[in-house]
C-alpha cells in the first residue's frame, strides 16, 4: 500500500518553479530519502507533503486520502525539524509530551506513552532536563521523541542531523533507520548528504532543478546512474565523467587500477591517504580522474603511471543530453580511453 503520493505536484516562487512537476510514492513502512543540492526543492516538497506550503498545481494522497486542501493537524503526520524546535522553558518530558496536551490527550496516557517513548530514544534518565542542559544529539532525540509520541503513520525529517558533528551524525542516522524499520513508520527523510542517503533509505529522489532527476533503490542510483548528475552526485569520490567524442565514459574510482603497462597514460596530481585507502587523483589529457586504492598507495604527485579498466566496468553518456547510453557490448578487456 502506498502511504504518500504525489501526483504531478507543482510550487512556484513567482516566476521560479520551486518544484516542478513532481510525481513519487511512498511505500507503507519504507524510508524515503529526498536528496540533492541546495535549492533542488527537496525541502520545498517535504513542506507541501506536510501541509506548510500549498500547491500549485497536481495532488497529495496519504493513505489513500486526497489531503491536497486539509490542513497540517488534518494531515495525522509528525515531522521533525533541522533546527529541533524545542522550548526552552519546558522540561525534555514537557517538549516530548506538548503536543498530546494541546490534544487534550489524558494525563494517564500521555504518562504512558511518555515512558515507553522515553525508553525508546534514550531519555528515561534526562525528563527533568531542560534542552540548554543537553548535547546536540540528546536534543535530536527529544525531537524524535516528540515525532514518535504522536503515534502518527507518517513521519517527515527536514535535514535533522545537519547541526551534528561527523561522528554523531553516523550514530543517529543508524539510530533513526533502526526507530523507523522497529516501528514500521513510513518516513520521508530530507538530505543533500549523500551517504545519509544511500546508508539510510530504501528508496532516493534525487532532485535537481525543483525536478526528480533520477526516482531508485540506493544500489540503483550507484549502479545504474540515468544521468551524468546522478553519477557526478552519488559516491565518494563521485563517477569518473572523461570525455570521449560525443560521449561521457563513466567508471568509478574503485574500478580503475593503476598498471604497468598498456592502458592510459596519466599523471599523479595529489593522494589522499584515508587508511583502509588511497584516494589518487590524477590527469588524463587534462581531464582529472580519482584512482581508489585498497591501503596506503606508494604513488607520489609528479609519478607517470598509467590506468586502465574492465569495459564491463563503463557508463555511457550522451554528451549534450548527459542522460545514459546503452551500454558497449560487454566484453571482458581491458580497455582505456583515448
Amino acid at each position: 500500500m502506498s502511504a504518500i503520493t504525489l501526483d504531478h505536484v507543482s510550487k512556484n516562487w513567482g516566476p521560479m518553479r520551486a518544484v516542478d512537476d513532481v510525481s513519487l510514492t511512498a511505500e507503507e513502512g519504507s524510508l524515503l530519502v529526498l536528496l540533492g543540492p541546495s535549492g533542488c526543492g527537496k525541502s520545498t516538497t517535504l513542506r507541501l507533503i506536510a501541509g506548510l506550503e500549498q500547491l500549485d498545481g497536481g495532488t497529495i494522497a496519504i493513505g489513500g486520502t486526497d489531503v491536497t486542501n486539509l490542513t497540517p493537524a488534518q494531515r495525522k503526520i509528525s515531522m521533525v525539524f533541522q533546527s529541533y524546535a524545542l522550548f526552552p522553558h519546558l522540561s525534555v518530558a514537557e517538549n516530548i509530551v506538548f503536543g498530546l496536551r494541546v490534544r487534550r490527550v489524558s494525563r494517564a496516557e500521555r504518562d504512558a506513552r511518555l515512558k515507553r517513548v522515553a525508553d525508546i530514544v534514550g531519555l528515561g534518565r534526562l525528563l527533568e532536563r531542560k534542552p540548554s542542559q543537553l548535547s546536540g544529539g540528546q536534543r535530536q532525540r527529544v525531537a524524535l521523541g516528540r515525532a514518535i509520541i504522536a503515534e502518527a503513520r507518517v513521519c517527515l525529517m527536514d535535514e535533522p542531523l545537519s547541526n551534528l558533528d561527523a561522528k554523531l551524525r553516523h550514530e543517529m542516522r543508524t539510530e533513526i533507520r533502526a526507530l523507523q524499520q522497529r516501528l514500521g513508520m513510513t518516513m520521508v527523510y530530507v538530505t543533500h548528504d549523500q551517504t545519509e542517503a544511500m546508508t539510510m533509505a530504501d528508496r532516493v529522489v534525487l532532485m535537481r532543478d525543483g525536478r526528480v532527476e533520477q526516482n531508485g533503490s540506493p544500489e540503483e542510483l550507484y549502479n545504474r546512474p540515468a544521468t551524468a548528475f546522478t553519477a557526478r552526485f552519488i559516491g565518494t569520490p563521485p563517477m569518473n565523467l572523461i570525455s570521449q567524442g560525443d560521449r561521457l565514459i563513466g567508471i568509478r574510482p574503485e574500478h580503475i587500477q593503476i598498471v604497468a603497462q598498456d592502458g592510459q597514460a596519466a599523471r599523479v596530481k595529489t593522494v589522499e591517504h584515508l587508511g583502509a585507502d588511497s584516494i589518487i587523483l590524477c590527469e588524463i589529457a587534462g581531464q582529472p580522474v580519482s584512482v581508489r586504492q585498497d591501503g596506503f598507495s606508494k604513488a607520489q604527485p609528479g609519478d607517470d603511471v598509467r590506468l586502465a579498466w574492465d569495459a564491463g566496468h563503463e557508463h555511457q553518456f550522451d554528451q549534450k543530453s548527459e542522460r545514459r547510453l546503452e551500454p558497449m557490448l560487454n566484453e571482458a578487456r581491458r580497455i582505456a580511453t583515448g
